[in-house]
C-alpha cells in the first residue's frame, strides 16, 4: 500500500522540512495543509515553490486540505473553492479535500442538508474538472457534524452524477467515531489513518486532540478497516494523520513515524497471511 504523510504530523516544521521527513522514511507522497500558521499555506509560500521543492525531494503533492464548510455552498465559498484550486493545479497538487460543516450552531433540516450537499457538489464540479483536480469528501463523524456518514456522500455523488470529479476520504478515526459499517472502496480516493490509544474515552467523546500515531494500543481497529478497504479494491494512498499536541512536540518524529509504519505494515501483511 502507498503510504503518505499529511503535514498534520509535524505542523510546526516548514514545508521544506517535512518533505525532507517523509523522503528520510522512504515515504513518496504528502498532503499539504491550508491551516496550519507560520508554514505553507497560510504563510503565503507561492505554489511554484511548493511544486519544484516536492519536485526535488521525487514527492507527489496528493492533496491540498482543505476547503471547510464545503457543503455551506455560497459565492464566498465558491471563491474560496477557485481559489484553492488554482494553487493546487500549479502546486501539483492532484485533489482537494472537501471538509463539511462542523458546528453545532450549523442546524438545517434534514432534507435542506442533503440538499446543500448536492448544490455544493453541482458548485463544485466544474471548478474542479476544469483545473483536472479531484474534490476528496470527508465525512466528519462527530454527532454535531452536517455530513457524519460516507453512505450520504456517495449517494450525493451518484445522485448529481458527479462521480469522476469526487471520490472519499475515508478516515479510520471519523469511520470509528460515526459508527459507520459501510465501507466504499471502489469510491475512496484517499485513506486517513490515526489512532486512539486512551482508554478512557467513548467514541461520543473521542476528538482531534486524542489522535495519535497507529501502534498496539489502538483502539479504532485501524488494520481491521484499512484491510477490509484493500480487499475490497482500494489501490489509493494511506496517509498519516495525527492530531494529538504529544505527537506533534515529539522530539523524534521521524523514529516515530517510523515505528508506526512499521506496525502498520506487519499487521496488513498479517491480516494477508490469516
Amino acid at each position: 500500500m502507498r503510504l503518505a504523510l499529511n503535514h498534520m504530523v509535524a505542523p510546526s516544521l516548514d514545508h521544506a522540512a517535512f518533505f525532507e521527513l517523509a523522503k528520510t522514511l522512504g515515504v513518496g507522497a504528502v498532503e499539504i495543509r491550508n491551516d496550519l500558521e507560520g508554514v505553507a499555506l497560510a504563510d503565503g509560500t507561492p505554489a511554484d515553490a511548493i511544486r519544484e521543492a516536492a519536485s526535488a525531494s521525487g514527492l507527489d503533492i496528493l492533496s491540498i486540505n482543505a476547503l471547510q464548510r464545503f457543503n455551506q455552498w455560497n459565492e464566498t465559498r465558491a471563491d474560496e473553492a477557485r481559489r484553492l484550486v488554482a494553487y493546487a493545479k500549479a502546486s501539483g497538487a492532484r485533489a482537494l479535500v472537501l471538509c463539511p460543516v462542523n458546528d453545532v450552531t450549523f442546524t438545517p433540516s434534514h432534507a435542506d442538508r442533503l440538499a446543500g450537499l448536492r448544490e455544493a457538489l453541482r458548485g463544485l464540479a466544474p471548478i474542479l474538472t476544469d483545473a483536472g483536480i479531484l474534490g476528496f469528501v470527508e465525512p466528519l463523524g462527530f454527532a454535531e457534524c452536517s455530513l457524519r456518514l460516507k453512505a450520504e456522500a456517495v449517494a450525493a455523488i451518484g445522485e448529481t452524477k458527479t462521480g469522476d470529479v469526487f471520490k472519499l476520504v475515508h478516515d479510520t478515526f471519523h469511520h470509528f467515531v460515526a459508527g459507520e459499517t459501510a465501507f466504499f472502496p471502489n469510491e475512496t480516493g484517499l485513506v486517513h489513518a490515526s489512532g486512539v490509544s486512551d482508554a478512557t474515552l467513548t467514541a461520543g467523546h473521542m476528538r482531534d486532540p486524542h489522535r495519535v500515531l497507529v501502534d498496539a494500543s489502538d483502539r479504532l481497529d485501524n488494520i481491521g478497516q484499512i484491510r477490509i478497504l484493500l480487499r475490497g479494491g482500494y489501490d489509493g494512498a494511506l496517509s498519516f494523520e495525527p492530531f494529538a499536541a504529544s505527537v506533534h512536540r515529539s522530539g523524534q518524529i521521524a523514529s516515530d513515524l517510523r515505528s508506526s509504519i512499521q506496525f502498520v505494515e506487519a499487521g496488513l501483511r498479517s491480516a494477508a497471511a490469516a
